[in-house]
């Protein structure tokens, strides 16, 4: 989940970087939004890559006694 939202905030910040679409906004800045959402979508990629990662290197230990 964490890679599809990142690629959907990069590909977004894409989008309104390039100026595709323009958004008639008093107080937000369409280009600054944009960097912000590009930033923030490839941080929640590389951050889900490491969490996933980390979560397929883990080991489990069972441990059997025989009673005797």
């Amino acid at each position: 989940m964490g890679i599809g939202l990142g690629i959907v905030l990069l590909l977004a910040g894409i989008i309104l970087v390039s100026d595709v679409v323009n958004f008639d906004m008093n107080n937000v800045d369409d280009n600054g939004l944009g960097w912000i959402l590009i930033v923030v979508g490839a941080l929640a990629i590389v951050l889900s890559l490491i969490i996933n990662a980390q979560r397929s290197h883990t080991s489990t230990r069972v441990e059997r006694r025989i009673e005797e």
